[in-house]
């Protein structure tokens, strides 16, 4: 997340906000030992006076001069404060120092988080994508030492799951990276010898790499299911294996990984966490919720499923509106609107998903930002994807204030096996029309407002609903 799309709590030096770890006033004149942690499990060592006041400005000066960031691929990366709570993107002008003092009041803010854990955490600064950089730009840059970034950060996101992918994508890019450790002229009984050596977590997501179900059927099935992911690497790093002395450019290699990646819709996205609503299987049966993260970036909107690694719902600014609403009473939460077209026993119909989320007013934020952001690089034309994954321009200077609308209409999302492919059907979500002069209620019968905030010129007629999103 970014952290001009929040305003940040005050400065509250003496009470629980007071981090162990940060230097007491009285040695910040003083020249201070500052870690900067880039992916790749390494960090670059400053040493800062004035760590109070310092700034990210100041401090990307220093870690480019450290890094040989050349001047054209700067703006590729920012700084962010990062843990397992909380991650958010810094400005310019943010100081980590008295960002850190303020992380406790952060996470009570934005985090489900006990007391406890809260009490516990601890943030570090770190130095990686930049969420706003287009992927057109990244495609421009040559510099090794910038794309071996760039791919370590995109490489720990496919390991995670946090970027979920086919087999067709994960066997290939695992096969880049190995070639990319060792060569690309291993034969055969030096490539199985090499991932004995390695293991094919080191190579694939966990959650492949791993396998799933019961302890039976792992122990029973990993010999051959071992068997069958070493013999995908083997054939996709065949493909890109060439006799001694012929080898590809490192940096051929690691324009190859990160184009791929760029397929992803969701690469380069900030991540939030919350949870939707179960569809309901039964009368009888308790109303669950499901775990999802939610990537933003400046192609759009991806909700995915936290365990099953998958994509649940996809959207481009163009297809959807949002919102952002409070807490009404005690116990309620704070809820995303995302509103978007859908189909009810072959009727066209409005589609309203519910994301229960501390971070709900971070993420509307950072949608409005992004739409912005868009209409402001000339219709959008220097952030659109490149191939099938590519957006249609949007005029320039809408800014989303457009009122009682969707975006224009589109084709249905398809239905398919790909993790890529949304599964608007596996969504509880609620559904209504529009038949011009009142809307027509669907199961479950709730009635719903057309949202003010989309990134394109409104589709249909104003309505006027009195009642609240919520269910009476």
């Amino acid at each position: 997340m970014d952290g001009d799309n929040c305003n940040f709590p005050p400065d509250s030096s003496d009470d629980h906000s007071q981090r162990g770890s940060v230097a007491s006033s009285a040695t910040l004149s003083r020249a201070q030992d500052v870690l900067v942690y880039i992916c790749g499990d390494s960090a670059v060592h400053l040493t800062v006076e004035g760590l109070c006041s310092v700034s990210v400005q100041e401090l990307g000066r220093s870690v480019r001069e450290t890094l040989h960031i050349p001047e054209s691929a700067q703006d590729a990366f920012a700084f962010w404060l990062c843990s397992p709570l909380l991650e958010l993107q810094l400005k310019a002008r943010h100081q980590p120092y008295k960002l850190c003092r303020q992380w406790q009041d952060l996470l009570y803010r934005f985090t489900e988080a006990s007391a406890e854990d809260i009490s516990q955490d601890e943030p570090c600064l770190q130095y990686r994508r930049n969420v706003f950089y287009p992927k057109s730009k990244e495609l421009q840059i040559d510099d090794e030492g910038v794309l071996r970034l760039l791919y370590e950060e995109a490489r720990g996101n496919i390991l995670t799951g946090r970027y979920p992918c086919d087999p067709e994508h994960w066997a290939g890019l695992g096969a880049l990276s190995l070639a990319l450790d060792e060569g690309t002229g291993l034969d055969g009984q030096q490539f199985s010898t090499t991932i004995r050596k390695k293991k094919l977590s080191s190579l694939l997501p966990a959650h492949v790499a791993m396998g799933s179900g019961g302890l039976l059927s792992t122990l029973r099935g990993k010999s051959s299911r071992q068997t069958g992911l070493e013999q995908n690497l083997m054939a996709e790093y065949q493909k890109i294996s060439t006799p001694a002395g012929n080898s590809p450019e490192p940096t051929q290699l690691l324009h190859q990984y990160l184009n791929t990646c760029h397929s992803l819709p969701y690469y380069g996205c900030a991540f939030f966490f919350g949870e939707i609503d179960k569809p309901v299987q039964g009368i009888l049966q308790r109303a669950k919720r499901k775990a999802v993260s939610v990537g933003i970036c400046l192609e759009g909107v991806h909700v995915m499923d936290v365990k099953e690694k998958h994509v649940l719902l996809g959207l481009q600014f163009n297809e959807l509106s949002w919102d952002h609403s409070y807490p009404e009473e005690q116990g309620d939460s704070h809820i995303l609107w995302l509103e978007f077209d859908g189909d009810e026993d072959g009727t066209p119909v409005n589609k309203l998903l519910k994301i229960y989320s501390k971070q709900a007013e971070l993420m509307s934020g950072f949608i409005e930002f992004c739409v912005e952001l868009r209409s402001a690089t000339e219709g959008g034309a220097a952030v659109e994807m490149a191939g099938e994954g590519s957006l249609s321009q949007q005029p320039a200077g809408q800014d989303g204030s457009n009122k009682n609308g969707l975006g224009r209409q589109r084709g249905m999302l398809r239905r398919q096996s790909s993790v890529l492919c949304s599964r608007v059907h596996s969504l509880n979500t609620i559904s209504y029309v529009d038949n011009g002069k009142e809307i027509k209620r669907l199961k479950p019968k709730r009635a719903a407002s057309f949202f003010t905030r989309q990134a394109s010129a409104p589709a249909y007629s104003a309505v006027q609903v009195t009642e609240s999103l919520e269910q009476g």
